[in-house]
């Protein structure tokens, strides 16, 4: 592989002024009671797609929707930034679009946001990549240079962000070509030895003889980078392989923070695959198949919106007739539910840490790929993914769902 070049990054200083909702609002109730509001649109606001979608609220309560923003076309490479919306009334109106990082004519890309609840800081990981160089020039080593890693921070519940900085040499090995951030968010582990840990789900390409990616000998993994001491520094944990590719995390509720990583398969077997860590995300177990949660080869979005409790909580705002007397563990997913194509936009629940997901419902029909789930703080459900009528990259959609609907 060739020597990575020096580039010129332009670190942008985002302040966030709220305005009225500027997204374009459609009640089309698609499997749900609540509207489906348009975020981002092909071709407006001087980008020719938006892609790429993640979302998490802050500490305060805030809804942050981020995205890429890809300027010349809609592929992965070439001229694109980061961009950002937030919400303070749990998604009735939006700010304006707002820029976070902006290097040109290259790439950076893949923002996947965690939400530290114990600063109530928001780390934005995201990567980089000189704009004329592609996936398949960069797992082949034939590009001019390679994918990096960095890190933005926010202190003031998403109104602002620092600079990125460059994380590369902490998190990815000199011999992987491919990185990404996610795509989608990262977590915060909230029980056992390592309580606090911020890890962030990636995965990356590496030189393998027996593999067929991008015509030649290399194949896909999966891993984690966290940190331990509020977002200071970051580590890389040890991979998981092979053939897994973009990833999503939750914890368990085991009570000791153990980690179920959830990621796109190239097993080609029409469903999502699991790995276990009991570390914290250091190390994992083995890529086992999840054969309930079916998918055309895309990223997916999974999250944890529940804990098992031992009374009632008063706050919550659905119970199931199973459990009165106290909360249930929930899981939620969110994908293209369909082996064949990237359509049918479909959340399931699982009440048994992953084990099974006995309720689906379909948000979107048509053409749709790339998701993120979040939870408001009354514990409505919150959905950004991508759709469109002919191509499921012509617009960001963002969902509410009522949990009294979804998990009755």
């Amino acid at each position: 592989m060739k020597p990575a070049v020096a580039v010129c990054l332009l670190g942008v200083m985002a302040f966030l002024i709220p305005v009225a909702d500027t997204a374009a609002q459609t009640d089309t109730r698609e499997g749900s009671g609540f509207r489906q509001t348009e975020l981002f649109r092909s071709g407006e606001d001087g980008y020719n797609t938006y892609r790429i979608p993640a979302i998490v609220t802050t500490k305060d309560g805030t809804l942050l929707a981020f995205c890429e923003g890809r300027k010349d076309h809609g592929g992965d490479a070439g001229d694109i930034d980061i961009l950002v919306k937030r919400s303070e009334d749990g998604g009735e109106t939006w700010s304006a679009q707002q820029l976070i990082w902006d290097d040109g004519p290259n790439t950076c890309g893949n923002p996947c946001p965690v939400v530290d609840e114990e600063t109530g800081d928001i780390f934005l990981l995201m990567t980089h990549n000189l704009g004329k160089d592609h996936e398949s020039d960069i797992i082949k080593g034939t590009a001019e240079s390679t994918r990096t890693v960095w890190v933005a921070k926010s202190s003031d519940d998403g109104r602002s962000w620092t600079k990125p900085r460059n994380i590369t040499s902490t998190t990815k090995k000199k011999e992987w070509g491919w990185y990404a951030t996610g795509p989608g968010v990262g977590v915060q582990i909230k029980h056992g030895p390592y309580k606090g840990r911020l890890v962030i789900p990636c995965d990356h390409s590496y030189d393998d003889p027996k593999g067929n990616v991008r015509g030649g000998p290399y194949e896909y993994g999966a891993h984690a980078i966290y940190s331990d001491d509020h977002g200071e520094t970051w580590k890389l944990g040890e991979p998981i392989r092979p053939k897994v590719n973009e990833c999503q995390v939750v914890e368990l509720a085991d009570g000791n923070g153990t980690l179920l990583m959830n990621m796109r398969s190239y097993f080609n077997r029409g469903f999502r695959t699991h790995a276990t860590s009991f570390d914290g995300g250091i190390t994992w177990t083995a890529p086992e198949d999840a054969p309930p949660l079916v998918e055309p080869v895309c990223q997916a979005a999974i999250l944890r919106y529940s804990w098992p409790s031992a009374g009632p909580d008063p706050n919550r705002r659905w119970s199931r007739k199973a459990d009165r007397r106290g909360q249930k563990s929930v899981l939620l997913f969110l994908n293209p539910a369909s082996t064949s194509k990237r359509h049918n936009m479909a959340i399931r629940a699982s009440f048994d840490e992953g084990k099974t997901w006995p309720v689906i419902q379909t948000l979107y029909t048509g053409p749709s790929a790339y998701s993120s789930l979040g939870k408001l703080p009354d514990g409505t459900i919150v959905c950004l993914y991508e759709a469109g009528e002919k191509r499921p990259y012509e617009r960001i959609i963002f969902q509410k769902l009522d949990p009294n609907d979804l998990l009755k």
